[in-house]
């Protein structure tokens, strides 16, 4: 089980690599991407991006240890729309970046992680909270709540 739950603090900067790091794990894996391929660009703008967002408190990441060893990582990103009848704040947040090393995984601590991020989404009277889920990940958003959106639409 994880021994120390780490909140990310913008000026460790061995933790945004880190995050980085994990942020390319997770996309060759979500993407079924080779080693091969070229994320040189992902992983400047994800730096770009980690810096700006974790410095505005628009984003906020967790890095899970166990023994000092990193075995998993979860992140939310906040961001406003239009109010609307069911979100009259207008706030959402989005969960990304969701990892466990599989060694420990179905211990627990995706949904410990997945707990946090949704807790600190709640604190800031976020309503309304989105992930995409892969088929690995699906049935732990599931088991914790979240449901499958029909009335969405995406431009590719």
């Amino acid at each position: 089980m994880i021994s120390n739950g780490t909140r990310l603090l913008f000026k460790q900067l061995k933790h945004l690599d880190e995050l980085v790091r994990t942020r390319i794990i997770v996309l060759r894996a979500a993407n079924k991407l080779s080693d091969d391929e070229d994320m040189s660009v992902v992983e400047e703008e994800s730096y770009a991006y980690y810096r700006r967002a974790l410095e505005s408190g628009e984003h906020i990441a967790y890095l899970v240890y166990d023994n000092g060893k990193f075995i998993g990582a979860g992140g939310l990103s906040f961001y406003q729309v239009m109010p609307t009848y069911h979100n009259p704040t207008g706030k959402k947040a989005y969960i990304m970046n969701m990892y466990t090393a599989s060694e420990y995984r179905r211990q627990g601590i995706a949904f410990h992680t997945l707990d946090l991020l949704v807790n600190d989404a709640r604190k800031q009277g976020v309503s309304q909270i989105a992930l995409e889920a892969t088929d690995m990940g699906r049935p732990l958003y599931e088991k914790y709540g979240f449901v499958k959106m029909e009335d969405e639409m995406e431009l590719v």
